[in-house]
């Protein structure tokens, strides 16, 4: 692609052609124009001055000294005797002095015959084989020398030349102009584009690695908008690595222990001699591989869901009540086999209809229900209230996210296990935090807080009425 500094003069110089072209046109025309009146003055002024001499009260043999000097004082000029001083357009003007039809005077190059034009003044008219411009001025009957006609020519093409000469260099000027213009210009982009240079030169020699701020001052405005856009991007970038290398040290320190149990398993089973010893081993293994295939995928779920991340993720209208029932459905066995009834509160008269990401209300009843019955004792129940803005919640507690609008719907999840204290609850939302020997990986209520904070919502953590750990989640019907 050509470099802004070449587009940018190639631009500047056509502008500058182009208004040169138009404005250079119109000089030209006006200065043919002034030349040609200058000319027509000339011979306007050359006519009364020849008048004038003619006209003068001098006896005959006086006038006839002075037409014999002008006679011989316009050969020398006509034989072109440059040792005089002189010019070689002089003899090109030629004049006729008429008595009524007597020449009485006339230059060496003007023609014998009568320079005829119908009136006094200027006209165009052809002779011989050139096309001359002639004035005539006749003297007036009350005169001294009644019926004098003085007649001025130049010849157009002589004429023409000179005016064509006279204006071509009033543009010699422009002309010689452009390209030193255009080198100046050159000159004055190219330091006007070295803080661009400057900065292109930095990121070319930057580290790859390198993901500080662009350090350039002083700036202009138009460089200062574009390095605070790459700072933030290079920002952005520093972010989203520092949480990969987060993930990725997390995942590993977690996933550690679960897989040297396994391979303590699996060596437990390949040494076992005991058929029942053997069947107790791979139990556990499938237990194992059950719980890691579980951390792994809350794993993902929990940097799927970073409020930090820009992704514009779709979103759609779901039926929260039905959401919910399904959701209930899939961990029915889990609640079986733990011995735990699962309680849906909600009044189906109602429109549960929300806009939320696909799958974001599974997720949510997944998580908060999961981990209900992973701390709920045995012959206990979890239950699940949905309640929107118009029915009377039951008052919230401790909150973690921010207030949402109005028409809005809230989801409570109820459990009679031992509870969280007041000072944890904020501790038990982050990531990977236990709450006693039988928790789990830590991130079922980190993945339900991020994912309400992305929908605009509300999560707090209260006590249940029945004792054990209250989660109330307020989401706005249209979800940001």
């Amino acid at each position: 692609m050509t470099s802004i500094r070449r587009r940018t003069l190639s631009l500047v110089l056509l502008v500058f052609a182009a208004s040169m072209l138009v404005i250079g046109t119109t000089s030209y025309r006006d200065a043919t124009h002034e030349v040609e009146e200058l000319f027509d003055a000339r011979l306007a002024q050359n006519a009364r001055l020849i008048q004038g001499l003619m006209q003068a009260p001098l006896a005959q043999e006086q006038r006839a000294g002075l037409l014999s000097s002008l006679d011989h004082a316009l050969a020398r000029a006509d034989n072109a005797d440059m040792s005089v001083a002189g010019h070689r357009y002089e003899s090109k003007l030629v004049f006729q002095v008429w008595q009524h039809d007597r020449l009485l005077l006339r230059s060496a190059r003007a023609p014998e015959t009568p320079l005829k034009v119908s009136r006094d003044g200027y006209e165009s008219a052809k002779f011989g084989n050139f096309e001359w411009r002639i004035f005539a001025l006749t003297a007036p009957d009350d005169s001294t020398s009644p019926g004098l006609r003085v007649v001025v020519a130049e010849r157009e093409d002589v004429r023409g030349e000179l005016v064509t000469l006279i204006a071509l260099r009033t543009l010699i000027p422009d002309l010689i102009g452009l390209p030193v213009l255009a080198l100046l210009l050159w000159w004055a982009i190219g330091w006007g584009l070295k803080p661009l240079s400057r900065m292109a030169q930095q990121i070319r020699e930057r580290d790859p690695h390198n993901l500080q701020p662009l350090m350039l001052a002083p700036l202009p405005r138009e460089l200062d908008t574009i390095v605070g856009a790459l700072n933030r991007l290079l920002e952005q970038i520093r972010s989203l690595r520092t949480r990969e290398k987060r993930f990725i040290a997390d995942a590993a320190h977690e996933l550690r222990t679960p897989l040297a149990v396994l391979d303590l398993h699996a060596q437990n089973a390949r040494d076992s001699t005991q058929p029942d010893d053997r069947r107790e081993s791979l139990d556990r293994l499938q237990a194992g591989v059950e719980r890691a295939t579980r951390l792994v995928s809350q794993l993902l779920m929990l940097a799927r869901i970073d409020p930090d991340q820009d992704a514009d993720h779709p979103r759609q209208q779901v039926d929260l009540l039905s959401e919910t029932r399904e959701a209930l459905a899939k961990l029915s066995p889990l609640a079986g086999e733990a011995a735990i009834e699962l309680q849906l509160d909600a009044d189906e008269t109602l429109d549960w209809q929300l806009v939320t990401e696909p799958g974001c209300v599974d997720t949510l009843v997944q998580n908060l229900v999961g981990n209900a019955l992973h701390h709920a004792p045995a012959g206990t129940c979890v239950r699940v209230t949905l309640c929107d803005d118009r029915q009377k919640a039951p008052p919230s507690g401790y909150g973690t996210g921010i207030t949402t609008a109005s028409s809005s719907f809230t989801l409570l999840v109820d459990d009679q296990g031992p509870g969280v204290p007041a000072g944890e609850r904020r501790r038990v939302i982050e990531r990977f935090h236990r709450a006693g020997p039988s928790a789990g990986a830590g991130l079922g209520l980190s993945i339900v807080d991020r994912l309400v904070q992305r929908h605009g919502g509300e999560m707090t953590l209260e006590d249940a009425p029945g004792g054990g750990l209250r989660v109330r989640i307020t989401l706005a019907q249209q979800a940001i």
